[in-house]
């Protein structure tokens, strides 16, 4: 399996994208990915949008995403308050906001949610960055839950061990509002670490992973 290089989404000048429907998404989702292309470029400039994080939940989102970009020179941290688990019927709206992000940046890679994720917030977050930015790289992460709607993912992002523990010691440690749900524990973000880690055949073992539905290779 050949390798594309993580350095060419960090470059300098590179603008990153991430999008989450709860305080804790972009987190669970790409978190370690963040960190290793911060790691890449510490002049990335990012923007990071959650789209609903009221009371304990967005000070907890905001604590999280400025503890996460702290050697970013340049980010902007968006929250919103949408009501949690009912994105769909606050469609317009929604949508307005990302009409309104669209105008605002242009980033050269977008990390949101998994298109055929079972969670109806999730689902719409991933289906309005879609109809947004469609010029644009986008890969779509994936989030541990109930409804058991892992699937088979396209693009891998080998970490290491030590980043690994990084991001599953930030999440323990940014969102103790969530720590009496009985998945919230370091087994299961270690465990489909590994899992995708093995599927990547990354040198460590660990990995996050993608769903990378358009990607255009240009010879130049």
């Amino acid at each position: 399996m050949r390798a594309f290089s993580l350095e060419t989404l960090a470059g300098p000048g590179r603008h990153l994208l991430c999008v989450g429907a709860h305080a804790d998404d972009i987190e669970i989702g790409c978190g370690g990915t963040v960190l290793k292309l911060i790691g890449h470029a510490p002049d990335l400039t990012v923007t990071w949008v959650v789209l609903s994080a009221e009371g304990t939940r967005e000070a907890e989102a905001l604590a999280s995403a400025d503890a996460m970009l702290q050697t970013v020179k340049t980010r902007n941290v968006v929250l919103e308050r949408f009501r949690d688990g009912f994105f769909p019927g606050q469609y317009a709206a929604i949508k307005e906001r990302f009409e309104a992000l669209k105008r605002s940046v242009s980033p050269d890679l977008v990390l949101t949610h998994y298109r055929g994720d079972l969670h109806q917030d999730h689902r719409l977050v991933a289906e309005l960055t879609w109809n947004t930015f469609r010029n644009h790289l986008i890969l779509e992460y994936e989030i541990p839950k109930y409804d058991g709607d892992l699937g088979s993912p396209n693009a891998f992002v080998p970490l290491d061990r030590e980043l690994c523990q990084r991001k599953i010691r930030h999440l323990l440690d940014s969102f103790p509002s969530q720590a009496s749900r009985a998945w919230f524990e370091e087994e299961t973000f270690s465990a489909l670490l590994r899992l995708r880690g093995m599927e990547a055949n990354a040198p460590s073992g660990y990995a996050e992973a993608f769903y990378c539905r358009k990607f255009v290779l240009d010879a130049g």
